[in-house]
C-alpha cells in the first residue's frame, strides 16, 4: 500500500480539507494532491468528484480559489484535486515555456524522450491516484464524477469519454476541446507524443466523439470574455461534435466572464450540485 504523508489538514464546513503527498510509481516523483472530505456518518462511503486544473496550476489553485467546500458539504461530495504535472529537480522541463513541461502535463502518457519517463499523467489520474484515494478516504468508487478547467477541462473530457463506465458525470470550465487543432495542443501533443496525429486522437475530446466515444451528457461553462476562446478553446467544435453524436451537451456561454477563478468560483457550486444529482441518482 502506498504510504501517504499528510502535508496539512484543516477543519472546513464541518469536514476536513487536507493536502497529501506520496511517491508515485507512474511519474517517478513525489506527487501532491488535495482532498476535501465533507461531514458524514461513520462508515459512510461518499461520491467523489475529481477536479483537474489547468496550465501553470497545482492542486492549490482550486483549493484556495475554487469555493467548492460549502457545496460539497451540502451535497456530501468528496472533492479530489491532483497536480497537473510531475514535479522535481530531475523532471525534464521547458523553463521558459508556460504551456509546456512542468505545469503543462496535458494529462497524457508521453511516449517521446525525454518526457516519457515522468510525464505519465493519464495513468496517474486514471489508475494510480484513484487506487490510493479509494484505500485512504471514505469514497464510493461506484459513484465518480470528473470536472476540470482549461487544460484540466481537456483532461476531464478526455478521461471521462475514455472511461464512461467509471464516471457518471463530466463537466468542464473553459475546456480545450480539440487540442489537436489549436496551438496549445499541437505544441504539447507533438512533443509528448510525436508527429503522428493519429496518436493524438485519444487525447482530443472532439476526436474521441468523432471516433465513437459516447456519454449521456456533458456540462460546460465558457465565458464570452475569455481571451483564449477563439484561438485555443473553440467551444463550438465540442457543440458540433456532440450534436452530431447525439450527446446531450449543456454548453452555457456566460456573458462577460473571463478565464479566471473569478469565473470558476461563480459557477462551481452549480457544477457540484449537477454532479451530486447524477452521482446520487
Amino acid at each position: 500500500m502506498t504510504e501517504l504523508e499528510t502535508v496539512s489538514e484543516s477543519r472546513a464546513h464541518g469536514g476536513v480539507q487536507g493536502v497529501y503527498s506520496h511517491q508515485s510509481a507512474e511519474t517517478g516523483t513525489e506527487m501532491t494532491f488535495s482532498v476535501f472530505v465533507p461531514p458524514h456518518e461513520p462508515g459512510a462511503k461518499l461520491p467523489v468528484l475529481w477536479y483537474l486544473s489547468g496550465l501553470t496550476c497545482t492542486h492549490a489553485n482550486v483549493m484556495e480559489k475554487g469555493e467548492y467546500r460549502a457545496a460539497c458539504a451540502e451535497h456530501g461530495i468528496v472533492l479530489v484535486a491532483p497536480d497537473t504535472s510531475p514535479r522535481g529537480d530531475d523532471v525534464p522541463d521547458a523553463a521558459d515555456e508556460y504551456d509546456f513541461g512542468k505545469g503543462a502535463g496535458f494529462y497524457v502518457d508521453a511516449t517521446r524522450e525525454p518526457w516519457c519517463k515522468n510525464y505519465r499523467m493519464r495513468s496517474y489520474i486514471e489508475r494510480e491516484l484513484p487506487e490510493i484515494v479509494a484505500a485512504s478516504f471514505p469514497v464510493d468508487t461506484e459513484r465518480q464524477g470528473i470536472a476540470g478547467h482549461s487544460m484540466g477541462g481537456h483532461g476531464a473530457l478526455t478521461i471521462g469519454l475514455r472511461n464512461p463506465d467509471r464516471f457518471r458525470s463530466i463537466s468542464a470550465f473553459s475546456p480545450i476541446v480539440a487540442p489537436s487543432q489549436v496551438p496549445w495542443g499541437e505544441k504539447a501533443l507533438s512533443r509528448y507524443l510525436g508527429d503522428d496525429r493519429s496518436a493524438w486522437r485519444e487525447y482530443d475530446a472532439v476526436a474521441l466523439i468523432e471516433d465513437g466515444a459516447h456519454v449521456p451528457e456533458l456540462l460546460v461553462d465558457q465565458g464570452t470574455a475569455d481571451d483564449f476562446l477563439d484561438g485555443q478553446l473553440q467551444t463550438h467544435r465540442l457543440a458540433d461534435a456532440c450534436s452530431q453524436a447525439e450527446i446531450s451537451a449543456t454548453i452555457r456561454m456566460q456573458e462577460g466572464y473571463d478565464h479566471s477563478y473569478y469565473f470558476i468560483s461563480t459557477f462551481m457550486a452549480e457544477h457540484v450540485r449537477w454532479h451530486a444529482e447524477r452521482l446520487k441518482a
